[in-house]
């Protein structure tokens, strides 16, 4: 039978589809180890987006336990001035023997790390800043009710994908709160 148009396809066929199965296995036979190569671009992609999050998961739990870290010290010295020794309210817990000091605050925050965090990277600063609006016992005693403490910690965070970044990063922190006791 004769096409109605001369310009018509008259059969369509794929270029798999042949009348001899074998026909088409030969047309296959020089891809064998695209499927292969492909798996491995689209793994190594993928592998190194997962790795990138984690590492970035990481350094938001390390920012946040500097975060947390800096208040809670403060809080700690807020709480530890130079009176609390009167009532008895500030005993030897393991960190400070009794008023909080800046020897005592950097063990008061490497003792209360969360797991997965390296103490050894862990810099605490805590200061005693006098400010225009503070009490004149600022002056001589720096850490009297009323006067404001600041604590600053600071962790040295490194990433383990070295894509990202190469060196070590300083994530820190500061808080600032006025001494209650």
């Amino acid at each position: 039978m004769k096409p109605p148009f001369a310009w018509a396809p008259r059969i369509f066929t794929s270029h798999i589809a042949s009348a001899c199965p074998a026909e088409g296995l030969r047309r296959l036979q020089g891809e064998q180890g695209s499927s292969l190569f492909e798996y491995a671009l689209i793994l190594t992609v993928l592998m190194s987006m997962m790795l990138g999050i984690m590492d970035f998961g990481r350094a938001l739990y390390s920012y946040h336990f500097a975060s947390h870290a800096a208040r809670e010290a403060t809080r700690y010295a807020a709480v530890r001035g130079s009176t609390c020794t009167l009532d008895g309210s500030c005993t030897n817990d393991g960190n400070c023997t009794t008023v909080a000091t800046s020897t005592c605050l950097p063990t008061y925050v490497k003792n209360n790390a969360p797991p997965g965090i390296d103490t050894t990277k862990i810099t605490t600063t805590a200061t005693w800043p006098v400010q225009t609006s503070s009490p004149t016992v600022c002056k001589t005693t720096s850490n009297a009710p009323g006067c404001t403490v600041e604590v600053q910690v600071s962790y040295s965070f490194s990433f383990l994908v070295p894509l990202v970044h190469t060196g070590a990063v300083t994530l820190s922190s500061t808080s600032e709160m006025v001494i209650a006791h």
